[in-house]
């Protein structure tokens, strides 16, 4: 059985590269406080952006998936669930919206993390929801699992060391929360939903600790996007878990790549947001600061105050001029940054 004990697991994470990471993003959260303060106008035309692309992303990690246009009426709110992707999508949207608005009143408790998961499935009617697993699970890559019986006992440990490690503010919890998220995944203890009920659980433990990142940049994207490193990471930190044996470092270093890519991500686009770009060479700056492809209703996400017409018209002007390249075409038309250019 995996012994809870995060005392002196967390001090073998202290490597110079993950100290580097650490002392960036600290850095970073310095700075977010300014713009939080005193730019909150310019940052609410992120928050819809980033629920909408929060719910879309976890989803399809879970294989769940609607149209771009059902998708954005589900998260706002405009339309009922018909059927049962849709279903799990507004329930990850109220979810998310409960640890957004209230995340300082949300203890990471088994008792809670049991009515967020009934909140989850509440459109669908899944009778398991709200519910520790109720079955034995063969262990399949790239998680561990432990038997059924031992489910509620692991999950207060969990909680329990989780909460003893940083009750007295000595440890970083930027170390702490990744090491419990693994310890989540590898416990597997619901039924279905664990892989979104962990993102979740990211980032009210993220909110928790002061880096409230995650409102304004879609972690949920972020892990969608390199979901190959993702799963490579958990599997190597769940090697030997239950021997107590195994290497927390994998998944750490994944975690605060992540967090970290997300500030660099925020600053870009207040910067942005706060200098009075305009529209279109905001457009051309989200495409050159976008690793790899963007579509066109990405771009609308990140800039909704701006229309389709005028993105239309900054991708017509970026392409004529080569400063983009177009993939595809249709629904499926992606855009690159041409960096042969510059």
């Amino acid at each position: 059985m995996h012994i809870f004990d995060y005392s002196k697991a967390w001090q073998k994470a202290l490597t110079p590269d993950i100290v580097a990471l650490l002392t960036k993003i600290h850095e970073y959260k310095v700075r977010q406080a300014f713009f939080v303060d005193y730019k909150a106008e310019a940052l609410t035309q992120l928050l819809e952006s980033t629920k909408l692309q929060s719910t879309e992303a976890s989803n399809i990690i879970a294989g769940v998936s609607a149209s771009d246009e059902r998708l954005k009426k589900i998260v706002n709110d405009k339309t009922r669930p018909q059927n049962r992707n849709e279903q799990e999508i507004a329930g990850y949207r109220d979810v998310l919206s409960t640890i957004n608005e209230s995340y300082a009143y949300v203890p990471f408790k088994s008792n809670i993390i049991l009515q967020l998961h009934q909140n989850l499935y509440k459109y669908s009617g899944d009778a398991a929801a709200g519910k520790f697993r109720a079955f034995n699970i063969k262990s399949a890559a790239p998680y561990v699992t432990v038997e059924v019986q031992a489910v509620p006992q692991a999950v207060d440990g969990l909680c329990s060391a989780f909460e003893e490690i940083l009750k007295d503010g000595e440890v970083d919890p930027l170390i702490i929360i990744p090491m419990a998220i693994l310890d989540f995944l590898c416990v597997q203890p619901l039924n279905n939903g664990n892989g979104r009920m962990s993102r979740l659980l990211t980032l009210l433990l993220l909110y928790q600790a002061g880096y409230i990142v995650g409102k304004y940049i879609s972690i949920e994207k972020l892990i969608e996007q390199s979901q190959e490193t993702y799963r490579q990471a958990i599997r190597q930190s769940c090697s030997d878990w239950h021997e107590n044996e195994n290497d927390y470092l994998p998944f750490i270093r994944y975690f605060l790549g992540i967090v970290l890519k997300a500030y660099k991500e925020f600053f870009e686009r207040t910067e942005l947001l706060t200098k009075g770009v305009s529209k279109p060479d905001r457009v051309a700056a989200i495409i050159k600061n976008t690793s790899g492809k963007i579509t066109k209703t990405e771009i609308l996400n990140q800039c909704p105050n701006v229309s389709e017409i005028t993105v239309q018209r900054a991708l017509a002007e970026l392409l004529q001029n080569g400063d983009i390249i177009k993939l595809g075409g249709g629904r499926y038309t992606q855009y690159v940054w041409n960096r042969e250019k510059e």
